[in-house]
């Protein structure tokens, strides 16, 4: 279910030629932890064992793909390249560096895989919220929301094998932080991903419409880990769920909602915004105004780094929603708004509160580095994609969110005991 392997085979089996599968293994990557490599090098054990299957050699390389991928292409004849597509900066940077030092015979093609509709064919701009890109994405889903075509054990066999790929040296070569364990409730790779996505159509997709918020039920799909490592296809998703719109129209219509619209508008900011991590350099004009003329309001508590990062606020709900997160590698989605709100409160200024919702989302989510990521911290703190509320105090025209609230949406008492610290 990959639109840039799909490509690719299309462009060998043109030319009668075999095809290779790189994938370029970087020692660190924006303060990935283990927990994150793991999920995604045991995701990629399974890619290996696929492309033999396929007679598709898959090669593993250590280092910078500028470092090892265009001396792959020189020493084996490569005639042509394809790669998929990531809008945050880095991995943008990965592909200009590429594109740089690959010889100039070689074209070098880009696929959107990562969104159904590709990122640049659905809007040419920024978009400023859901309501000015939903249009856009909807009328473009019926060329793009298509079934993929299958992919073929392939007939050009290479030359070039694939060397036998010595996983505990690609453990090795990391030089990440491994105090974050990997975690037991989401088993890496395609079959554990389509398996959870089986189980939520037929166990909660019917309660996904109206239960979706309450932190205590079991109504979420849980599977944006593996739609962030690239290990299922949002595609896939939305086609098998689809098959269901006539029993749950509701659930299945929040579900597009939330994985097409609201996915792809978080990929069309970073696309367009390479400033999408910081107050401002992303904020609207509006909220930046807002933000600088409440900086100077008391703040009712403030708390270091560490004191959050522990889950060791007064707010019993907070920190259950954080030791939920450092747990589990996953925090529900209607506390991850509450949670960054309450950190906008409890820190100097926006601009620290943002630093540190982005460093704990990156180092203990399991989808952390990810466009959703930085745009859902975006919305919490700097109000994208959302609009100006009643002022008041610190949050100015952001909107609020509040223990009490939460307490009319759920039962608070019951998450917190769920999650409470250990003693």
């Amino acid at each position: 279910d990959n639109w840039a392997f799909l490509y690719a085979q299309r462009l060998a089996l043109k030319q009668e030629l075999p095809l290779h599968v790189c994938f370029c293994l970087v020692p660190e990557f924006l303060g990935a932890t283990i927990r994150h490599y793991s999920f995604m090098l045991k995701g990629l054990q399974e890619v290996a064992k696929e492309c033999a299957e396929l007679n598709v050699p898959f090669h593993l390389l250590l280092g910078y793909a500028k470092d090892v991928l265009p001396a792959f292409v020189v020493e084996h004849g490569v005639g042509g390249l394809v790669t998929d597509f990531c809008p945050l900066r880095l991995p943008r940077q990965w592909v200009e560096d590429v594109k740089e030092r690959l010889p100039e015979d070689v074209p070098f093609a880009q696929v959107d895989a990562h969104n159904i509709v590709p990122c640049w064919v659905a809007s040419p701009k920024q978009e400023y919220s859901a309501r000015t890109i939903r249009g856009k994405i909807h009328a473009q889903l019926p060329e793009f929301l298509t079934e993929f075509p299958p992919i073929i054990r392939h007939p050009y066999t290479s030359s070039c094998l694939a060397q036998p790929i010595a996983w505990e040296v690609c453990y090795s070569s990391l030089q990440v932080d491994h105090t974050v364990k990997e975690v037991e409730w989401a088993t890496p790779g395609t079959a554990a991903g389509l398996a959870m996505l089986q189980s939520f159509i037929a166990e909660r997709l019917k309660s996904f419409g109206s239960h979706r918020n309450d932190p205590n039920k079991a109504a979420l799909s849980n599977l944006s880990p593996w739609f962030h490592f690239g290990q299922v296809s949002t595609q896939r998703a939305i086609l098998e769920v689809q098959k269901h719109r006539d029993k749950y129209k509701d659930s299945v219509d929040v579900f597009v909602e939330e994985a097409v619209v609201r996915r792809e508008l978080a990929e069309n900011f970073c696309y367009y915004n390479e400033n999408y991590d910081s107050v401002q350099g992303s904020a609207y004009d509006w909220a930046q105004t807002t933000l600088k003329l409440h900086v100077k309001d008391k703040r009712p508590f403030l708390y270091k780094l560490e004191e959050l990062e522990h889950g060791t606020t007064h707010d019993p709900l907070w920190n259950a929603a954080q030791l939920q997160m450092v747990r589990e590698g996953k925090m529900h989605g209607f506390l991850r708004m509450y949670w960054a709100k309450k950190i906008l409160e409890w820190t100097r200024s926006p601009e620290e509160a943002l630093q540190f919702a982005i460093y704990l989302n990156d180092r203990y989510e399991l989808d952390g580095r990810d466009p959703n990521g930085y745009v859902g911290c975006l919305w919490s703190i700097c109000g994208i994609h959302d609009q100006g509320w009643p002022e008041r105090a610190i949050f100015g025209k952001i909107r609020y969110m509040n223990y009490a609230g939460c307490k009319r949406k759920f039962d608070v008492g019951q998450f917190e005991r769920r999650y409470a610290p250990c003693t």
